[in-house]
C-alpha cells in the first residue's frame, strides 16, 4: 500500500493507521489540511474490501472536508476516519475506546464526529476518552443528519431555480438514492414542498417505509439513474456519477448528500457536456458540518439552520462562475474554496 504516490494523495498534512489488537480495532485518520484550523470530520465505519479501499475513501473524504468547511465558513480544516469492520455486527464499547484514545493521541488537530456506520451512542463513547469531538449527546447538537438534510433541500431549491426557472418544487420529481437518516428527512422536507419522490435503497424496509408515510414511488436500485426525474439526489455512498450512470441519466440536475459523488474528476466535465447542472457534493451536503460547528452551551438550532441556508447563495455563486468561465461547478467550487483555504498568510483567526 502506498501513501505519497497514492492518486487520492493531495498533499495531506498527516495520515495515522491506527490499529487496536484488543479490540480488534483497525482505522486510518486522514488530516488533509489545517490552515483554517483543527480537521473536522466525521468517522465512518464500513465493510471496506481492503485496506488500499480504506485509505482512499480516508484520503477522499478528508479533502472534501477541507473544502467543505472552507466554502460553509467555518474556522476548521478537512479530516476524516474510517474504521475497517461491518457496523451491524463489528461494534463494542472496547473498540471506539481504543478509537477515542488514537484521536486524543493527535492533540487537537482532529475532531472526530459521526458519519455513516456511526451513531450518536459510538461518538458517545469515543467521547470517553477524549475531549475533541462533535456531536456527542452530552453537550453536543446529537445527530447531525436533519442539519444535512435541511442544506441539500436549500440546495435543490437553488438547482431548480438556476436551471429550471422555478421558485418552489411543486409538481417537481426528486429521485433520491439512500434512506438511511439524511435520505429520509429529505424525502420529508422534498414531500412538504409539493415535490413527488422515485426512491430507493438496498434497503428494503427503509424503501417500504418511505413509500408509506410519503407515498413515494420505489424503484429497484438500478433504475433509479434513468428514472423519469426533475433532480437526482444521491444520498448514499459516493460514486455514484461515472461512464456507466451517466449514458442513463435523465434528470438535468444532480443535487444530492452523498460524498464524492463523481467517480473521477472528469465525470464533472462530462456532466456539463451533457447539459446536467451538479451542485457539488462537498458544498451542499455541508449542513451537518454548520450544525457541529455550532454547538455548545448556548447552541442556537435557529441561528444554525440559518447558516446553512447560506448554502443556497453559495451555489447560485458557483454556478454563475462557472457559466461565466465554461467551467464544470465541480471545478468552479473547486476554485471558490481554495480562495479560501489557501490564500497567503491565512491562519485559524484571519479564517475565523
Amino acid at each position: 500500500m502506498t501513501l505519497f504516490t497514492h492518486p487520492e494523495f493531495d498533499d495531506h498534512a498527516e495520515v495515522a493507521f491506527c490499529r487496536d489488537p484488543e479490540s480488534g480495532l483497525r482505522a486510518i485518520i486522514a488530516i488533509h489540511n489545517l490552515n483554517r484550523g483543527p480537521a473536522l470530520g466525521g468517522c465512518r465505519m464500513w465493510s471496506y474490501a481492503g485496506e488500499e479501499e480504506a485509505l482512499t475513501d480516508a484520503l477522499r473524504l478528508s479533502r472534501g472536508m477541507t473544502y467543505k468547511s472552507a466554502l460553509a465558513g467555518l474556522p476548521y480544516g478537512g479530516g476524516k476516519s474510517v474504521i475497517i469492520g461491518d457496523p451491524k455486527t463489528a461494534k463494542s464499547e472496547e473498540l471506539f475506546r481504543a478509537m477515542g484514545r488514537f484521536v486524543e493521541s493527535l492533540g487537537g488537530r482532529y475532531i472526530i464526529a459521526e458519519d455513516v456506520g456511526i451513531g450518536v451512542p459510538d461518538i458517545d463513547i469515543i467521547a470517553q476518552e477524549t475531549k475533541h469531538v462533535s456531536g456527542a449527546s452530552a453537550g453536543g447538537v446529537g445527530d447531525p443528519s436533519p442539519g444535512t438534510a435541511y442544506g441539500v433541500y436549500v440546495g435543490i431549491r437553488a438547482a431548480v431555480k438556476y436551471k429550471l426557472g422555478r421558485d418552489d418544487l411543486k409538481g417537481l420529481t426528486v429521485a433520491v438514492q439512500g434512506l438511511g437518516h439524511v435520505g429520509r428527512y429529505l424525502c420529508r422536507r422534498l414531500a412538504g414542498a409539493g415535490a413527488a419522490l422515485i426512491v430507493t435503497d438496498i434497503d428494503r424496509n427503509a424503501v417500504d417505509a418511505v413509500v408509506d408515510e410519503l407515498g413515494a414511488k420505489a424503484v429497484a436500485p438500478e433504475e433509479i439513474y434513468g428514472a423519469d426525474a426533475d433532480v437526482y439526489a444521491p444520498c448514499a455512498l459516493g460514486a455514484t456519477i461515472d461512464d456507466r450512470t451517466i449514458k442513463v441519466l435523465r434528470a438535468p440536475i444532480v443535487a444530492g448528500a452523498a460524498n464524492n459523488q463523481l467517480a473521477e474528476p472528469r465525470h464533472g466535465a462530462e456532466l456539463l457536456r451533457r447539459g446536467v447542472l451538479y451542485a457539488p457534493d462537498y458544498v451542499i451536503n455541508a449542513g451537518g458540518v454548520i450544525v457541529i460547528s455550532h454547538e455548545g452551551p448556548r447552541y442556537d438550532k435557529a441561528e444554525a439552520f440559518a447558516h446553512i441556508a447560506g448554502i443556497h447563495d453559495t451555489l447560485l455563486e458557483i454556478f454563475r462562475r462557472a457559466d461565466a468561465t465554461g467551467a464544470p461547478t465541480s471545478e468552479a467550487a473547486d476554485r471558490l474554496a481554495e480562495e479560501r483555504f489557501k490564500g497567503p498568510g491565512l491562519t485559524a483567526s484571519a479564517a475565523a
